[in-house]
């Protein structure tokens, strides 16, 4: 029989941590229950310390997601670790994960230590962990930068003090397969007690090899990877779950190894993911770009015609890739687009349900078909769960001369007009949106995408702002572009105040 690897999903907190992507609780728990449906072993829902939001994010995914132990991430130090357990503690299957660096750039440099006394204080924190949960992981973080006799003897000292799962991080993407291979087959061969854990890797891509360093690590006896959906991450991100999983699927007998994935919910995964982060997967994405299974050199369609296996070496519905076009209008129900919501992997609860129909009417009205796209469109704002302390009640732009907008928002039950010229429709609308907010924004980014198909497609627009030192991404979709992109530049508004009243 085949080992089955361990899939330890940290989307939700490396993943998080890339540049620009900000998820609201409610959105972390949509995504959480989605990766419970693709039936990872592992989530790490966040960071409890780092703030109070990500703590109620992790303590909700505990309280609420049923399938998979859910972790926190820990510092070797006592008050993350309490803090971590509160988070965790309601979950099924609780996890603490607690960390310390151990290469010496970062012993004297970030930590200003001795090697012995990091080995000291890692011990003890693990052995605090354990006092409180009974499954605990430990990283060495910047692992493959470090000596590798040091290396062992910190692993030995945790699994001693009551580590279930040692982490070994390529932390900064430098190892090669082989090394990462030559790394793991050490501590086998050098950690006394290493067969009273289960051994884990967790690889970033900077040198685009993160994938195959797990792999590798796999191959030497590891028996968990750590890894985000779309690869999202810090920097050029992490080993990318699903390229790790289908190339187990597909290369598994070489590597005696497989997970227990539902691969057919991994494109559900991954655009609930998009979606709800505005991280657009290019269209060459293995296993889940647009082109992955597309095929346009003629030589190539007459091969896939006649047998499929000539250019395919996966089926597209192992990863639940299908065409899937709802035809929906005013006639169409709740219970109806309740169920397809459910399907793509929303949970609706009865307070959101009218919410949600009024806004996919909305949609209904404008388009002849309502896709999947549309749905994960209309759910990403039912989740995104910014106060809105503006809000626009009409927009009227001109372009033709000099293009000019009219906007009309609303606060507290109030409403303000005001007109503004710009150098195009869409500066016209933020110009005037300045001048009623008096929320001055400098706009670094701006981008426009389509979320479904069809010439009624919706447009989503993002932009990236700063104000005051802060900077933030406001997102928001509509089959009018110029109001998508009017209200990615509101929702920013507010999402900036919110923050500022909180502080």
């Amino acid at each position: 029989m085949p080992r089955v690897i361990k899939i330890f999903d940290t989307t939700l907190r490396d993943g998080e941590q890339s540049p620009g992507a900000s998820l609201s609780v409610d959105e972390k728990i949509a995504i959480a229950h989605q990766l419970a449906a693709l039936n990872v072993d592992i989530i790490e829902a966040g960071f409890p310390i780092s703030s109070p939001e990500d703590f109620e994010a992790v303590r909700r995914v505990a309280l609420e997601v049923e399938g998979p132990a859910v972790c926190g991430l820990a510092r070797t130090m006592p008050e993350d670790i309490d803090r971590c357990w509160e988070a965790v503690k309601d979950s099924e299957h609780p996890r603490i994960h607690t960390f310390v660096s151990t290469s010496k750039i970062h012993l004297e440099t970030t930590l200003k230590k001795t090697a012995a006394e990091v080995l000291e204080m890692a011990a003890a924190e693990v052995a605090h962990a354990r006092e409180l949960c009974a499954d605990v992981e430990f990283s060495p973080m910047d692992a493959t930068r470090t000596d590798l006799d040091y290396l062992a003897e910190i692993v030995q000292a945790t699994i001693e003090a009551g580590a279930t799962t040692i982490n070994i991080p390529d932390t900064v993407g430098y190892a090669t397969p082989w090394e990462m291979q030559e790394t793991i087959a050490y501590l086998f061969e050098h950690v006394a007690n290493i067969d009273q854990c289960t051994i884990s890797v967790h690889c970033h891509d900077d040198l685009g090899m993160s994938v195959a360093n797990s792999l590798a690590a796999v191959k030497a006896g590891a028996g968990q990877v750590e890894c985000t959906i779309n690869g999202m991450g810090e920097r050029a991100g992490n080993a990318s779950l699903e390229e790790i999983v289908m190339a187990l699927v597909t290369r598994g007998a070489e590597l005696d190894a497989t997970t227990n994935v539902r691969t057919q919910q991994i494109i559900k995964t991954s655009r609930m993911v998009s979606n709800l982060t505005g991280f657009v997967v290019q269209h060459n994405k293995a296993i889940v770009g647009e082109n992955a299974f597309a095929h346009e050199s003629g030589i190539h369609q007459h091969g896939v015609i006649m047998n499929r296996q000539t250019y395919e070496i996966m089926r597209p519905e192992d990863v639940g890739l299908a065409e899937s076009v709802l035809t929906l209008g005013r006639r169409s129900g709740r219970h109806g687009l309740r169920q397809r919501l459910e399907e793509l992997g929303y949970k609706v609860g009865d307070d959101q349900i009218d919410a949600i129909y009024e806004r996919f009417l909305l949609i209904a009205d404008k388009k002849k078909q309502v896709y999947d796209e549309d749905l994960q469109m209309i759910m990403h704002e039912a989740t995104a769960q910014v106060p809105e302390v503006w809000e626009l009640v009409s927009l009227e732009t001109t372009s033709g001369g000099t293009p000019t907008a009219t906007v009309t928002l609303r606060k507290e039950g109030e409403t303000y007009t005001d007109a503004a010229t710009g150098n195009g429709p869409v500066d016209a609308a933020y110009q005037a949106i300045e001048r009623i907010t008096g929320v001055s924004l400098e706009l670094e980014d701006y981008s426009l995408r389509s979320i479904s198909i069809g010439k009624d497609a919706v447009g989503e627009a993002t932009v990236k702002v700063r104000h005051n030192g802060q900077e933030t991404i406001g997102k928001a979709a509509s089959t009018d572009i110029i109001e998508a992109s009017a209200r990615a530049y509101l929702n920013a508004v507010n999402r900036l105040l919110v923050k500022e009243n909180q502080q």
